[in-house]
């Protein structure tokens, strides 16, 4: 199946190689290497001789990096399949890691040429903030602990994509189970939530062993770095130049002042209405009104054309580029047995193209996402025509609001899915009440994070205490009665704490971006619009307050914004 999707000899090349052969086999380093060593014996006296050297070393990477998306891509589309696994295993294990190597050498060569400093700052400062920050960090002995934290990582994903549970007469994966948790009957919502966590719950302790190898080897790279814990580390290795510790645990603070209060107000409500004296975690996701899901779609073409028509509506432009990515196959949308669970991103650097991952079971839900990765797929598509494949990769924390914002900015246009206007607003307010409900899920797993990497040494009990509690901090009405051990290891659903540690605030800083946007929308979307675009269009060739800047917005993620956005969801949510 996923051979149907990332054929390379399918998809155009609309920007030549320059510098690389025309036929180099980018996964192979024997093939890589000559082209490293020329890069590294080229003199880099004069601001030109670096501005090429730039250009041809932005290609290689492109093309390495297009190498392993696809791998990626395709292990994801089938875990099942052996070959793909293997040839994704041997690129991390014989490529990631000498590439790494080359590149430092580069980055030092860069950094310390005559010519470096002199580099115009309007157009060079993001790139040497970069580097220099890179150079300070590396150690040669980190690079194997990474490729073992990947491979600890696959495994993970590996675990889940085998998940599946028997409900209703047929196996079916736990994404498909998901569907269930939208059920006016409650013992059905029940059975399938019990189902779904018992499942969990069999692969708790390799999960937890997983995890603990993780620990392990990132408390190793933060050392050989000489850092005192792992989390300052991150904070440099994610390069956070413009935020750190403090502004996230004020972020915290924002939401356990603003955003739990309105949580838990919310599931009071939605305890009244649905008849109950408690929720239970089975009782978060159905219609309080007792009606029955919402199923935009039956078929993921549905799904891909209805998308369309949105972007279409929202913006001449947008909807082009959509068509052009369902024409060329760059979509993989529908859920399947061993496919890996989530949805993603992913870009095919060198020819600078999208290629948009999920599991769409039919539900409400699966609109969302789709137009949230075709946020991420729209960032990719703006900034393609920037020369340096460094400045094509923009920080996450902003990349995030291409896709939030996209999620915000299309939502007038449900009527595609829901020509009834009543459905049209339920899928709205529904999202919105997932959007109170991932701000704080969002401070959860952060402050988590801050806790695991703070307290060396901490035992797998404590670990689970810590998360109960900080999970009590920011969590919603709902009783865990019964389910204490589901609750402990409730985290272990999270890829981020295993995939990409640390990797989560970008979610809120950049959802409160997405709200002010949506907020300037509802006075002028033509306007919002043009932000939203110019912004995308720079890529990351500016520092992340200019990004946001570039679309109109603050950046600030303290108490402050926390209080608007909560006022904003409040006056959605349940104004009269």
């Amino acid at each position: 199946m996923a051979e149907k999707f990332l054929d390379p000899a399918e998809l155009p090349r609309e920007y030549p190689r320059r510098f690389l052969p025309p036929d180099l086999p980018a996964g192979e380093w024997q093939e890589l290497a000559p082209l490293f060593d020329d890069l590294e014996k080229r003199p880099l006296s004069s601001r030109k001789e670096v501005e090429e050297a730039l250009l041809d070393l932005s290609e290689l990477l492109s093309a390495v990096e297009e190498e392993g998306a696809i791998r990626y891509i395709r292990m994801t589309c089938d875990t099942t399949n052996p070959a793909h696994e293997q040839a994704y295993l041997t690129f991390l294990e014989n490529v990631v890691p000498k590439v790494e190597e080359a590149l430092h050498r580069l980055r030092v060569r860069f950094t310390q040429s005559p010519a470096w400093k002199d580099l115009p700052p309007e157009r060079y400062e993001v790139l040497q903030r970069k580097w220099e920050n890179a150079v300070r960090i590396f150690r040669e002995e980190n690079i194997p602990l990474k490729v073992e934290e990947e491979k600890l990582g696959q495994r993970y994903q590996k675990i889940f994509g085998a998940m599946t549970v028997e409900f209703e007469g047929r196996t079916q994966t736990l994404q498909q189970m998901a569907k269930y948790l939208e059920e006016p009957d409650r013992r059905t919502r029940e059975q399938a939530w019990e189902l779904i966590a018992e499942r969990r719950l069999r692969d708790k302790n390799e999960i937890e062993d997983i995890f603990e190898e993780l620990l392990s080897l990132r408390d190793k790279r933060a050392k050989n770095a000489g850092f005192e814990n792992f989390r300052d580390y991150a904070f440099r290795e994610r390069e956070r130049f413009d935020y750190g510790p403090r502004e996230c645990e004020e972020f915290h603070k924002g939401v356990e002042e603003a955003v739990v209060p309105l949580l838990r107000l919310l599931h009071k409500e939605r305890a009244k209405r649905m008849g109950l004296k408690k929720l239970r975690p089975w009782d978060l996701l159905v219609d309080p009104e007792g009606r029955p899901p919402l199923r935009p779609f039956k078929a993921p073409e549905d799904l891909i054309q209805g998308a369309s028509e949105i972007f279409s509506r929202l913006d001449r432009r947008l909807g082009q580029l959509f068509s052009r990515m369902a024409e060329l196959r760059l979509l993989d949308v529908a859920n399947r047995p061993g496919k890996a669970p989530g949805g993603y991103q992913s870009t095919l650097t060198e020819r600078r193209l999208p290629f948009i991952f999920m599991n769409a079971v039919g539900r409400d839900q699966d609109v969302w996402t789709l137009l949230h990765e075709s946020g991420h797929a729209f960032h990719t598509l703006l900034c393609r025509d920037e020369p340096l494949h460094m400045y094509r990769d923009p920080p996450l924390e902003f990349a995030e609001v291409a896709s939030m914002g996209m999620e915000l900015l299309a939502s007038p246009f449900l009527d595609v899915f829901y020509p009834k206007e009543e459905e049209k607003k339920r899928s709205l307010e529904e999202h919105l009440y997932g959007i109170v409900r991932l701000l704080s899920w969002v401070a959860t797993v952060d402050a988590f994070q801050h806790w695991i990497y703070t307290h060396p040494g901490h035992s797998r009990a404590e670990r689970h205490r810590a998360w109960v509690e900080i999970f009590r901090r920011f969590g919603g009405l709902e009783d865990w009665s019964g389910y204490e051990e589901v609750l402990e290891h409730e985290w272990h659903r999270q890829l981020h704490l295993f995939l990409a540690p640390f990797y989560y605030i970008e979610y809120g800083i950049a959802q409160l971006g997405a709200l002010e946007l949506w907020r300037k929308s509802q006075a002028d979307r033509a306007q919002a619009l043009a932000g939203y675009v110019r912004a995308l269009s720079l890529g990351g060739a500016q520092p992340l307050p200019r990004l946001f800047a570039a679309a109109g917005l603050p950046f600030d993620f303290g108490p402050d914004p926390l209080r608007r956005a909560a006022h904003t969801l409040h006056r959605a949510l349940l104004s009269p």
